[in-house]
């Protein structure tokens, strides 16, 4: 069964652990067979305008000279801001995808994990807008992004 988000946001709203680890669960569930899980991410927390994640930092995330490539980075901040656009809408009724994605690559990482939060700036009817950041396991900031999201009418045939 394809759950609605909308009924998600009122079960975290009201701080029910049980029901925002039903809610975790859901969210993996939907990354299998995805890019995301090929890159190894994983969603750690939910909230009514945030989502937080984690990324190893191996061989499926690395570039040829053994750093985090800035392409996976990218990757784990337009799957935390997806799953947080989602979130705001029917989906039921509607889509959301990105239109818009920039990050700026402050620090390198060679190993480890990086973890990642997306936090909503503005939820509007037609446009969202997601600011992520991307930090290593010391809490470094790696990576700094932000993400544009339409939401789209589902087309039905």
């Amino acid at each position: 069964m394809r759950l609605f988000w909308k009924q998600f946001l009122f079960l975290i709203e009201n701080d029910n652990l049980v029901n925002k680890q039903e809610i975790l669960k859901n969210v993996r569930s939907m990354g299998r067979g995805t890019l995301g899980e090929a890159l190894g991410i994983e969603i750690t927390d939910i909230g009514k305008e945030y989502v937080s994640g984690k990324m190893p930092v191996d061989h499926r995330t690395k570039q040829p000279f053994g750093l985090l490539h800035g392409g996976a980075s990218v990757a784990l901040a337009e799957t935390l801001g997806s799953i947080g656009a989602l979130m705001q809408i029917d989906t039921r009724q509607n889509s959301a995808v990105g239109i818009d994605i920039n990050a700026s690559h402050l620090r390198s990482v060679n190993d480890g994990w990086v973890h990642g939060t997306a936090n909503m700036i503005r939820a509007g009817n037609k446009i969202q807008v997601w600011d992520i950041e991307i930090v290593d396991d010391n809490k470094n900031l790696v990576c700094k992004s932000r993400l544009t999201v339409a939401n789209i009418r589902n087309h039905v045939k």
